[in-house]
């Protein structure tokens, strides 16, 4: 697993962990909550490294 994918796997933990102690995920909804996460970050992270590609 490349180190971009390792922070985005624990930030995406971290984001959820904080979410559920608030009471914004349940376990009924952690499945869908967490995949939506990982993407939005995900996107955000690889996005940006797009956007650095045709830059240069």
């Amino acid at each position: 697993m490349a180190s971009t994918e390792e922070q985005i796997l624990r930030a995406t933990k971290e984001i959820v962990v904080k979410f559920i102690e608030v009471g914004r995920v349940s376990p009924t909804s952690f499945n869908e909550s967490f995949k939506n996460i990982y993407r939005t970050i995900s996107e955000s992270v690889h996005g940006d490294e797009s956007q650095e590609e045709k830059i240069k």
